[in-house]
């Protein structure tokens, strides 16, 4: 018998029918003997609808009464799926996160898990009871509801499978599993059979669309096996684990791409001690994500710093540097929208010279010109004009022939 956490996004279970569809699903892994543990997200496309309705109240909106009013809609697709499974004569509970022992800090909208105490959902698996958790949320030390950021019902997922000691985490999607890019820009995009937490964890951070980097980053940190599965199929999706056979054979293992991004350069800012600290001490006290950083090389004193945040962020990010623009001896500070980031990941190129080179080279026959750049062991990242971004996966996945089935002796387990 084993205990397996399954975890079902919004478009699982976004009606009745998809809802009943899941409930089937979950229940056919009980009766394997399996305990099982399900974590939820809202139905469907419900968290922005609840976003929208808030924006029509005020452009404004208060964090702790969106965190409020966004954890809601898990609240209704818990309810549901343990009414479609009782139904049928399957013994199920639903809990809250709170409920569930998922207690976090203090922030708002974006929380970060503190500890769970999963006592109600091992009282209830030791019953014999199929366990329904809301994902993306949890308890404050004040006793308040806060919510994880977007995706946030993964987190949930794989630090719950860590807190219950499952044997696995299964995240069901609508799609098969990872991919080397998203399909739908790249219909020759093969699925990815194996990856490492280390190549998840940067595609999900260049925006790949199927996990939250923050549950990747928990599922490395204790070795916990994630499944990434299709809802509507039962052949084996993609295995993210700690080690991949021949992992080091292939350069390139994906190509991911966000399309939301802005570039803000704050101009002839004084090249002293502190300036830089003080700047993104304060995007980070206001929850901004700041991606690439490129600093130029000081100019009689004085030089221009460039980063990236995400799209939905550049107003907040604009408002807090207007305010301490005078304090940091700045000449202007300037913001780009409509800028997309594309990046090739993969454990290979820490042994394969060229990756720079040739991704660069592909772009640049495309006639796409390259604003930032940035580097880590197993990725390099360009941003280029929101226009330019489909072409340039394209490009990009060409170049590193990642629409080529590999041969046996090439990964072939990893990649059919």
């Amino acid at each position: 018998m084993s205990l397996v956490v399954m975890k079902f996004g919004g478009s699982s279970v976004a009606d009745a029918e998809k809802i009943k569809r899941v409930a089937s699903r979950v229940m056919e892994r009980r009766k394997k003997g399996d305990k099982v543990v399900v974590v939820v997200s809202a139905p469907g496309d419900m968290t922005d609808d609840l976003e929208a309705m808030a924006e029509k109240i005020t452009d404004n909106p208060h964090e702790r009464e969106m965190d409020m009013l966004l954890a809601t809609g898990e609240q209704v697709s818990i309810a549901l799926l343990s009414m479609a499974i009782n139904h049928h004569g399957m013994e199920a509970v639903s809990f809250t996160g709170p409920q569930a022992g998922f207690f976090a800090d203090l922030s708002h909208t974006r929380a970060r898990i503190k500890h769970i105490r999963p006592v109600k959902v091992m009282k209830a698996l030791a019953k014999g009871q199929i366990v329904i958790v809301a994902g993306f949320q949890a308890l404050n030390a004040k006793r308040d509801i806060v919510t994880l950021g977007r995706g946030g019902s993964d987190l949930s997922a794989v630090a719950l499978a860590v807190a219950v000691k499952a044997d696995v985490c299964e995240i069901y999607t609508d799609v098969k599993g990872v991919y080397t890019t998203d399909p739908r820009i790249v219909p020759e995009a093969r699925k990815i059979t194996q990856i490492s937490y280390d190549e998840m964890l940067e595609l999900a951070g260049a925006g790949a669309q199927v996990m939250q980097a923050r549950s990747i980053e928990v599922g490395k940190k204790y070795a916990m096996p994630i499944h990434v599965r299709s809802t509507f199929s039962h052949e084996t999706g993609t295995m993210i684990r700690t080690e991949v056979s021949n992992m080091e054979e292939v350069v390139v293992s994906g190509v991911a791409y966000d399309k939301n991004q802005a570039k803000i350069t704050i101009r002839n800012v004084p090249d002293r001690p502190g300036v830089a600290a003080k700047m993104f001490g304060a995007l980070a006290d206001k929850g901004v994500n700041v991606d690439m950083i490129i600093q130029s090389s000081p100019i009689q004193g004085h030089n221009d710093i460039s980063f990236t945040v995400p799209g939905a962020s550049s107003k907040k990010t604009m408002a807090v540097l207007e305010k301490q623009q005078k304090s940091l001896g700045a000449k202007g500070i300037v913001c780009t929208e409509h800028m997309a980031k594309v990046s090739v990941v993969g454990v290979g190129m820490r042994s394969h010279p060229g990756v720079a080179a040739k991704f660069f080279k592909a772009l640049a026959d495309g006639k796409i010109n390259i604003d930032m750049i940035s580097t880590s062991e197993i990725k390099v990242a360009c941003v280029v004009k929101q226009s330019d971004g489909e072409k340039a996966v394209r490009l990009a996945h060409k170049a590193f022939k990642l629409h080529v089935a590999k041969s046996k002796g090439q990964r072939a387990k990893r990649n059919p």
